[in-house]
């Protein structure tokens, strides 16, 4: 009895390997990239392979008592400036802005305490 995958004599087997024809070859790339993109999880970025640009840098020996300071100041600059601008706006403007001043506010007394603390 013949078997069922057994090719008649004379006849070529058929390639039935739609990727390994010549169109679909120059896709496969393509495809590769689409599927990767779309379905392998992106790799987490951690401290050791992030490298710092040199625009916007705290520089790296600075202490922490003088970066808390820093950012006190700047937060009680901060709420001065919305305090004035909230002082020329009207209606729900001014009282978004007020908010913006409290928020700002809390958080430069957040920072005073923490100044306070190492002290």
């Amino acid at each position: 009895m013949p078997n069922a995958t057994d090719t008649p004599a004379g006849s070529a087997p058929q390639n039935n390997d739609a990727h390994l024809c010549t169109p679909a070859r120059k896709l496969h790339p393509a495809v590769d990239r689409a599927l990767d993109y779309y379905l392998k999880p992106d790799i987490p970025v951690t401290a050791a392979t992030r490298t710092p640009r040199t625009i916007f840098v705290v520089a790296p020996d600075v202490d922490n008592e003088t970066l808390l300071a820093h950012a006190c100041e700047s937060l009680a600059s901060a709420s001065v400036m919305a305090s004035e601008f909230a002082g020329m706006l009207d209606g729900a403007n001014r009282n978004a802005m007020l908010a913006l001043q409290q928020v700002i506010m809390l958080s430069e007394l957040a920072v005073n305490r923490v100044l306070d603390n190492r002290a």
